[in-house]
């Protein structure tokens, strides 16, 4: 996340005071215009915006960074004003892959901010880009629950006398299901267009209409995707109300929300809360 934070600490002031939602960071950097001695030896005052700052990188998992070459990360064009170290970066908390960025001042060009810069490893992932599925209430469901039963049947279960035939019937079980699914699952293709409620139903009224380009198969279409779209979203309903007996989970107006950040008035140190001290 990068983040810039001007001298009123705009950025800070609004990381601090509202729920920000961001899983997984890495690392956190950018300007932050805040001098202070933990991260600028040539300064020997203490700021209390870095407190919020540290609490900050906190809540995102994120802990200080130490440069490997300690220097000043801004060069001031101005005489009689030091260089000073106001961009930082903060990495995840005790990890062993990122601990530690270097500044590059001689990087800068025209620019007044050294650059800073940090090597982060990426791993190879394999990315599945298609899946065997069963339609529900499709012919292809019917018939593996169909071979299901059938090979249950005449499994022979008759000499289950100790716990390894008693194993033995159990992977074999395995085994039906394992054979009834390849045989009867759909190998589908998985993309950004994908919605769980498409069915073979729509695909044929699709295909329809492409091999006549009529708008009575058009309209066809349409509606064949309305009924499906209303039957699977009512089973989901219904699924979330039969579950945990809380319909209200689908909306988001019952989530927790962070009340908004208020301070109390004080008087002498102390806070004025009745109307008596005000």
């Amino acid at each position: 996340m990068n983040v810039y934070s001007d001298s009123s600490h705009i950025a800070l002031k609004y990381l601090k005071d509202t729920e920000v939602n961001i899983d997984n960071i890495v690392l956190m950097t950018g300007n932050f215009n805040i001098r202070d001695s933990l991260w600028d030896p040539s300064f020997p005052f203490h700021s209390s915006i870095s407190d919020d700052l540290i609490i900050i990188a906190d809540s995102f998992d994120l802990a200080l960074s130490t440069p490997t070459n300690p220097c000043p990360t801004r060069y001031s064009n101005t005489a009689g004003v030091s260089n000073s170290v106001i961009d930082l970066m903060f990495l995840r908390y005790r990890s062993s892959e990122l601990d530690h960025h270097t500044i590059l001042p001689e990087s800068q060009l025209s620019s007044d901010h050294a650059p800073l810069s940090i090597d982060i490893s990426i791993f190879k992932e394999i990315i599945q880009m298609s899946k065997l599925t069963l339609a529900p209430k499709s012919d292809h469901e019917t018939a593996f629950i169909k071979d299901i039963i059938l090979n249950f049947k005449i499994l022979d279960t008759s000499n289950i006398e100790d716990i390894s035939k008693l194993e033995q019937v159990v992977n074999q079980l395995g085994t039906i299901v394992d054979q009834a699914w390849t045989k009867n699952a759909k190998k589908l293709k998985i993309s950004k267009h994908s919605k769980k409620w498409w069915s073979e139903e729509c695909k044929w009224s699709l295909d329809n209409y492409r091999s006549s380009r009529s708008l009575e198969n058009w309209k066809k279409f349409k509606k064949t995707v309305k009924d499906v779209k209303r039957f699977f979203f009512d089973n989901k309903i219904q699924e979330i109300t039969n579950k945990s007996r809380g319909p209200w989970e689908l909306t988001n107006c019952i989530k927790r929300r962070k009340l908004p950040a208020i301070e109390a008035i004080n008087h002498d140190g102390h806070p004025c809360l009745t109307l008596d001290s005000l």
